[in-house]
């Protein structure tokens, strides 16, 4: 079993539980006390348990299933993903990380001659038959809630990856950056930033003054942000003032 295996496993043990002694842990993933301690002290670091004596206890933050979050706010993400095709050149090569409405970008991008980069197992699907884009998949641990591929497989995959623009979204959006709803996610799509000479966000105006569990990036890390038009002007502001270029998409 693949470390980050591992330890969605012990998190989804305890998450079920809200607690679990050491020793349960360790009977139900049968590995040794000394890994499950490394374990158990990596998922205390991301803020996803708290390690207490004896055993440990959930206090991240639940995935809503994919398939559940792709029905909401489907009409702005649909106008988002039309604007978003938009500004994409033929030939360009393009990283999408695994969010829902990066799927609704990936459906517009059908028919365009790409390079297209993911994470996301619902974007392979979706792609895989499309014969004029070039479809390069990233590696690593599948997360199930999500269907992307995360941890130290996925990173090593993207450092070897250099593209035109990242189209990625954001469990949340506050004046201090972007964040995601799940600290096991943000490693990997760090590495994506690096990846990119651009990064592109795309968001639901639902999504703005809110946090996450984890925080992701500044907001200065952020060449275009590409939202609905349900966007106050206050937030207009805020972006602008941060430099972020704005897009609103008009259906």
């Amino acid at each position: 079993m693949f470390p980050d295996e591992r330890r969605f496993k012990i998190l989804k043990l305890i998450e079920e539980k809200g607690f679990l002694s050491l020793q349960e842990i360790v009977e139900r993933v049968g590995t040794s006390e000394s890994t499950v301690r490394r374990d158990l002290d990596y998922l205390d670091g991301v803020s996803q348990i708290r390690r207490t004596r004896g055993g440990a206890a959930y206090i991240g933050d639940s995935l809503t299933a994919f398939e559940d979050r792709r029905h909401e706010s489907l009409q702005q993400k649909e106008q988002i993903a039309k604007t978003v095709a938009k500004l994409i050149d033929p030939g360009e090569a393009v990283l999408l990380d695994g969010g829902t409405t990066t799927l609704e970008v990936a459906k517009k991008l059908i028919g365009m001659s790409l390079h297209v980069v993911t994470n996301s197992v619902p974007i392979v699907n979706l792609l895989i038959n499309q014969p004029n884009i070039e479809l390069i998949v990233i590696g690593g641990f599948v997360y199930p809630k999500t269907g992307v591929a995360l941890g130290p497989l996925a990173v090593k995959a993207l450092s070897g990856i250099h593209v035109r623009r990242l189209i990625m979204s954001a469990g949340g959006i506050t004046e201090a950056g972007l964040f995601n709803s799940n600290s096991l996610l943000v490693e990997t799509e760090r590495q994506m930033i690096k990846a990119a000479e651009e990064v592109v966000v795309v968001s639901d105006s639902g999504k703005l003054g809110h946090s996450a569990l984890a925080h992701l990036c500044s907001l200065n890390v952020v060449k275009r942000l590409v939202v609905d038009d349900g966007i106050s002007a206050e937030w207009q502001n805020i972006i602008q003032h941060a430099g972020v270029e704005l897009t609103i998409a008009d259906g």
